[in-house]
């Protein structure tokens, strides 16, 4: 079934703290794909083990955080029989999980920081970030530099109650992100945010990061990059479409720092901009995320 002939559900919102850019996202995604006539209905999902509506031909996952990208909507749309763009469920939880999928990338020798799951009992010296090993948009994200930052990381993550927490080393440097398209990996960006690092306030406020696109690096370091990309996206067994995250330590070694299963699709997303500069704009890239989607499930799927 060719994307405009199907009748597409789009889910978005949810239950994490990522639901309001979930919703633009969503909205976004929408309003593309009514453009050019795909019949889409929009559901603001806000509870888990929602219905999907009848005559659903493909469910556009348009939602972020737990219960959109951590396998667990997927799971249940398996169940069902419905077909439903990106990963599968079992990627989705592992790309999730950062604990599971640094230890999946590196037995794969994707280059990442040293990391582990933090314990109050760790006693790593400054620097580091301690961050949710299962969270989105930089939530609970905190880089410590100094004992004064430390202490207050390690109060805020003793008061964490989302699951386990990860120490990993701080790595000082450009910023990249690598988007994957199909098999495809779209050109490099370097994420430039204005004040501080790029957590949810710099992600979302318009005109707080700067993002160069294509970045401006050596041909032969972006071409490096996307192989990174392609290789941790292929580690987790994702499909459709991720976004990679990398950083360049001072002497420009990467490090991996997450691979991204529904990466954000609003006006100010990576994924998006990335696509533009491939020449593929926003419409495009939602129908060819259909049609790769679609292409999961052969026999079709509908409720």
């Amino acid at each position: 079934m060719k994307p405009e002939k199907m009748k597409v559900t789009v889910l978005a919102g949810g239950v994490s703290g990522e639901r309001e850019v979930s919703l633009r996202s969503g909205a976004a995604v929408a309003k593309a794909l009514r453009s050019i006539g795909v019949k889409v209905l929009e559901v603001d999902v806000k509870e888990r083990g929602m219905k999907i509506p009848q005559g659903t031909d493909i469910c556009f996952l348009a939602l972020h955080g737990t219960y959109g990208e951590d396998g667990e909507i997927q799971r249940e749309l398996e169940a069902a029989g419905m077909a439903f763009t990106g990963s599968g469920s079992e990627a989705s939880g592992l790309a999730f999980d950062k604990l599971k999928a640094r230890d999946a990338m590196m037995a794969a020798g994707v280059p990442m920081a040293e990391s582990e799951e933090w314990t109050p009992a760790n006693a790593w010296q400054p620097p580091y970030v301690l961050k949710p090993a299962a969270s989105g948009s930089s939530l609970g994200v905190h880089l410590v530099r100094n004992e004064a930052e430390a202490k207050t990381a390690l109060k805020e993550a003793k008061k964490w109650k989302e699951g386990a927490m990860m120490i990993e080393r701080l790595i000082e440097g450009p910023e990249m992100t690598v988007g994957i398209l199909g098999e495809q990996a779209l050109p490099v960006i370097e994420v430039r945010p204005g004040k501080g690092f790029y957590n949810y306030q710099n992600k979302y406020t318009a005109g707080a990061t700067q993002y160069l696109c294509p970045a401006p690096i050596p041909k032969e370091k972006a071409e490096e990059l996307q192989n990174i990309a392609l290789q941790a996206h292929r580690a987790l067994g994702c499909e459709v479409l991720s976004r990679v995250d990398i950083m360049l330590d001072a002497e420009g070694r990467p490090h991996v720092l997450e691979v991204n299963t529904l990466p954000g699709m609003t006006d100010l997303s990576l994924l998006p901009k990335a696509g533009r500069a491939a020449g593929i704009d926003f419409t495009t890239q939602c129908l060819r995320i259909l049609e790769l989607s679609w292409a999961r499930f052969p026999k079709g799927a509908k409720v």
